[in-house]
C-alpha cells in the first residue's frame, strides 16, 4: 500500500489511530522532526517512540524530558536511565 501523506492525515484527523501511526512513520523516514514533534502533539504515541529513538541516538536529554512531557512516558523512563548510568555508560544501545 501507498497510501500519501494528505490520505493518511484526512484518515487520522477522523481518528484513525492506524493512520496516525503510518503517518508518523512516513514523517519519520521523511526526516521531519517538526512535523513528527506536531503529531506527538495530537497524541500520536508512533511518533512518542521514534522521536524518543532519535533523542537517544543523539544523547538529546532536553527533547526526552520533552517527549515526557508531551504524555510519551518511555522517553521519560530513558531520561532516568540515562541520567542515572555511570560516566560513560549513556552511549550504550538504547532499550526503545
Amino acid at each position: 500500500m501507498n497510501a500519501d501523506r494528505e490520505t493518511l492525515r484526512e484518515l487520522a484527523d477522523e481518528g484513525n489511530e492506524a493512520a496516525l501511526d503510518r503517518l508518523a512513520d512516513l514523517v519519520d523516514e521523511a526526516d521531519d522532526v517538526e512535523e513528527l514533534s506536531g503529531l506527538l502533539d495530537e497524541g500520536s504515541m508512533r511518533a512518542g517512540f521514534l522521536l524518543t529513538r532519535r533523542a537517544i541516538a543523539t544523547g538529546d536529554l532536553r527533547a526526552l524530558q520533552r517527549i515526557a512531557d508531551a504524555g510519551y512516558d518511555e522517553a521519560g523512563d530513558e531520561l532516568n536511565r540515562l541520567l542515572k548510568a555511570p560516566a560513560g555508560a549513556a552511549d550504550h544501545a538504547p532499550r526503545t
